[in-house]
C-alpha cells in the first residue's frame, strides 16, 4: 500500500488538539481538585472528581502489582504507531477512517503521557445517576470511545472508491 498524495497526515492536528485539552484539563484536575472529594456540576448527573487509574478502562488490571503501567504504555505506543502508519496512507478526502484515527490517536497518547509521568491515569469526570456511578474518566478517553465508535460506524458499508 502507497502512501497517497496528499496523505491523511494533516488530520495529525487533531491528535495534536485532543493531547493538548487532555493534558491541559487534568492539569486543571490536578491543580483545583483534592483526590476522591466530588465537586458538583450538575446535580445527581455530573461531578468533578480526581481519580488515579493504574488500570485501564473500568479499571482493568489496576490492582496488578505495577507491571500493567509498561503493559498500557507499549500498547498505546504501538497503537498510535499503527493507526499513524495507517493515517499516512490514507488519502486526505477519506475523513471517514482518517477523524477516528485521529481521535484515538491523540487519546492514547493523553494517556500514555499520564501513565509515563505518574503511573496511573488522571480522571476527573464523574457521571452518575441515581446512585449508580459510570468510571471517573477523561478527555483522552472520551476522544478514544468516540473515535472507535466512529470507525465502526462510519466505516459499517462505506468503500473506498476502486482506482
Amino acid at each position: 500500500m502507497t502512501r497517497p498524495r496528499p496523505s491523511a497526515a494533516i488530520w495529525l492536528l487533531l491528535s495534536a488538539v485532543v493531547l493538548i485539552l487532555d493534558l491541559w484539563t487534568k492539569q486543571l484536575a490536578l491543580d483545583h481538585l483534592t483526590y476522591g472529594e466530588p465537586v458538583v456540576f450538575i446535580e445527581g448527573l455530573w461531578s468533578w472528581t480526581l481519580a488515579y487509574n493504574t488500570g485501564a478502562a473500568f479499571s482493568f488490571l489496576a490492582d496488578a502489582d505495577g507491571w500493567q503501567r509498561w503493559f498500557f504504555a507499549a500498547l498505546a505506543i504501538g497503537i498510535s504507531g499503527l493507526l499513524t502508519f495507517w493515517l499516512l496512507r490514507t488519502p486526505r478526502g477519506d475523513w471517514r477512517n482518517a477523524l477516528p484515527f485521529a481521535l484515538i490517536i491523540g487519546g492514547a497518547l493523553g494517556n500514555l503521557v499520564d501513565r509515563v509521568r505518574f503511573g496511573y491515569v488522571v480522571d476527573f469526570i464523574d457521571w452518575h445517576w441515581q446512585g449508580h456511578h459510570w468510571p471517573a474518566f477523561n478527555i483522552a478517553d472520551s476522544a478514544i470511545v468516540v473515535g472507535a465508535i466512529a470507525l465502526i460506524v462510519l466505516g459499517f458499508g462505506h468503500r473506498p472508491k476502486e482506482n
